[in-house]
């Protein structure tokens, strides 16, 4: 069967999949059953799912857990994560447990700017333009002026508008570089709208400005936000006298205070191991982002932007010791929203904000932090003194057992033999063998 196809998208959603399933699978009847396995048996909740994105053909779950004991700025939480990674879930849980006896996660705020740029190219004398610029970024600014006054009055808005020269990079390349507050709201749509009025403006006036002048021209090549948002900042931090940090009887709180500060020294100057250390943050910050309904690939994208905002890239997180007290601290930049796009729509973002207490945007800033801090502490814990896979495959234990198509006596024996054994494919599969009455 031909595999092209013209005209795809406006098939209805049975006809799409008759045609996936028949020119792609060589069992058509199992691949479409597959499909509508998961369906949502609510026909009116499948709709709202169907039109999230196009060419729908069904849902792709993900598992929704949850870490509680989360003390953050002395207030309890109980965290929605969504995540397909084995351990991910029970490290947040541990660390939550561990820093609620002392003291808990503090989270601030440090600012909430945003970004957006209209990239144009001018040909020119710079000074012209300058003077252009000057003269009528009053107007530039005003004829946005119905798409900001509800922001305006939630406190949010354009901040500052600045003419930058790239032109050093590439030949007649400059930028109007804006800054935002969105109050609540994530904003890109406000963003791009705004950048989009000024970037018509611009060339509008420009048009007027230098019709005399031969050879001047200038032409807007894309208005667009930016996901890198070094002034969209959050900080979470945990401290405790060193005496009292020890995770178990065979780790002394100085010693263990000590490897945990050389783990992150080795992160902050080994790139290879930055990445990982970085990752394991981001287990804890993507999980809650995406249960929360918000961009993880945005987020995603800044936060390693900022990572390298030094000319190298490093740890996000800090730890040391000082007068006989340990401290680690993450810095993030987070923009993230709590009113807008699938958070009135999607019946579990509603749950999960309700979990949370339905908070604003600077409040998710903070819990968002302090998960990714608590993923850090756990997995570097780990790997300091028991080693990763420990706790790890003991967790994945379940997933291995599915995947050999264990029995439920075979996963309740396997559980309780692997209390006190090491857990590897190999071990599970022998095990198996050895149990498979």
């Amino acid at each position: 069967m031909d595999k092209r196809i013209e005209g795809f998208s406006k098939l209805t959603k049975a006809e799409k999949i008759d045609w996936i399933t028949q020119a792609h699978f060589k069992n058509p009847t199992t691949a479409e059953s597959q499909l509508s396995d998961y369906w949502n048996s609510d026909s009116d909740l499948q709709n709202k799912h169907d039109e999230f994105i196009e060419n729908t053909l069904t849902n792709f779950y993900m598992p929704l857990g949850v870490a509680p004991n989360f003390l953050i700025n002395g207030e309890s939480y109980t965290l929605p994560m969504v995540i397909e990674e084995s351990s991910v879930v029970a490290a947040a849980g541990n660390a939550a447990k561990f820093w609620q006896t002392r003291g808990g996660f503090k989270a601030e705020v440090l600012d909430t700017i945003k970004v957006g740029q209209i990239h144009f190219s001018y040909s020119g004398d710079v000074q012209l333009l300058h003077s252009f610029f000057n003269k009528n970024k009053t107007q530039l600014l005003e004829s946005t002026a119905p798409l900001s006054k509800n922001m305006k009055a939630r406190g949010g808005g354009i901040q500052s508008m600045e003419l930058v020269d790239k032109s050093d990079l590439i030949p007649d390349y400059f930028q109007l570089h804006l800054r935002f507050k969105t109050a609540d709201a994530m904003g890109a749509n406000y963003i791009n709208s705004c950048l989009e009025c000024i970037a018509t403006e611009l060339e509008k006036l420009a048009q007027n400005e230098f019709k005399a002048n031969d050879g001047v021209q200038l032409e807007v090549v894309m208005s667009i936000l930016s996901n890198y948002v070094p002034e969209c900042l959050v900080r979470a931090s945990v401290k405790c006298p060193v005496s009292k940090l020890s995770p178990s009887k065979d780790w002394p709180g100085e010693t263990f205070a000590k490897k945990m500060v050389q783990a992150v020294e080795i992160a902050k100057r080994e790139p290879y191991r930055a990445v990982t250390h970085n990752k394991g943050i981001m287990n804890g910050v993507d999980a809650l982002v995406v249960a929360t309904g918000n961009d993880f690939r945005a987020i995603e994208a800044g936060v390693h932007a900022y990572a390298s905002k030094d000319g190298h890239y490093t740890s996000l997180s800090n730890a040391y010791i000082k007068e006989e007290v340990f401290y680690m601290e993450l810095t993030l930049p987070l923009a993230l929203g709590t009113v807008g796009g699938l958070t009135k729509l999607h019946p579990m973002v509603q749950w999960s904000m309700e979990l949370l207490g339905n908070p604003d945007a600077k409040t998710l800033m903070k819990i968002v932090a302090a998960a990714g801090l608590a993923q850090n502490f756990a997995a570097l814990r780990s790997l300091v003194t028991s080693g990763i896979q420990k706790g790890h495959m003991q967790m994945h234990l379940l997933n291995i057992l599915n995947q050999m198509g264990a029995t439920q006596i075979q996963k309740e024996k396997a559980i309780t033999h692997f209390k006190n054994h090491t857990v590897s494919v190999k071990a599970v599969a022998q095990f198996l063998q050895n149990n498979n009455s």
